[in-house]
């Protein structure tokens, strides 16, 4: 049994197919349209561990609130240089946490605060 504290995540968007192609690019990772009743969101590959999805909700998106850690592991270089190519910008560019290794702190393409985290700085 996997004891996740968190289990799945919701970013907010305003533009789906701007924040599809900012997701797919940045983390790396698969980003799939879909729907469901009508209504069209994102769901980001989590094959491998939790997952999460991109709900359109323009009045929601935000620069503040929770910090949510994307996993960048043995890329953040070259992951952050994708940020600014792909609609978002870099508000805190890589750096040290001590022994929980690095991070970059980011507006996406739809302005919302995340995280990039790396435990190697490569």
């Amino acid at each position: 049994q996997k004891i996740n504290r968190a289990v799945w995540f919701d970013i907010q968007v305003s533009d789906l197919d701007r924040a599809t192609a900012f997701y797919a690019a940045v983390p790396n990772v698969g980003v799939t349209k879909e729907s469901f009743d009508g209504f069209e969101f994102s769901v980001i590959d989590h094959e491998d561990g939790n997952g999460g999805c991109l709900v359109p909700m323009p009045d929601e998106v935000t620069d503040k609130g929770i910090m949510l850690y994307l996993n960048v592991e043995g890329r953040i270089r070259e992951a952050a240089e994708k940020v600014a190519s792909n609609d978002g910008s870099v508000k805190q560019d890589v750096h040290p946490i001590g022994p929980h290794g690095f991070r970059a702190v980011i507006l996406d393409s739809e302005g919302n605060r995340v995280v990039l985290h790396s435990m190697v700085d490569a």
